[in-house]
């Protein structure tokens, strides 16, 4: 069962950044990111349990998925018909996103 994705207004803001970063200073794979992101979205509006489990916030389980080539975690929450996602953020950082928004 397909669920609708939904791109939280955080999350756009952290992919057009890291899409910025990527297309400027990965000349080699300037696309990497982009469908990278898209593989990682197909995945969890498919099977969104997959995801491991992040924390709890605000009574949702968050969980993420990693995109491994481009070391970047997918934050989001779902439910019977829809799939949030709430951060896009580096896996790198040693530190979560800011998910107070939740």
């Amino acid at each position: 069962m397909s669920r609708t994705l939904i791109v939280a207004p955080q999350a756009l803001r952290q992919i057009e950044a890291l899409d910025g970063w990527w297309r400027e200073n990965r000349e080699k794979a300037p696309n990497l990111f982009r469908e990278e992101l898209a593989a990682a979205f197909e995945t969890i509006t498919e099977a969104p349990a997959l995801g491991r489990r992040f924390e709890k916030m605000s009574g949702h389980d968050v969980r993420r998925v990693l995109m491994r080539s481009t070391r970047t975690h997918v934050y989001y929450v779902f439910d019977d018909a829809r799939v949030s996602v709430v951060a896009v953020w580096g896996a790198i950082k040693g530190r979560g996103p800011d998910l107070s928004e939740l």
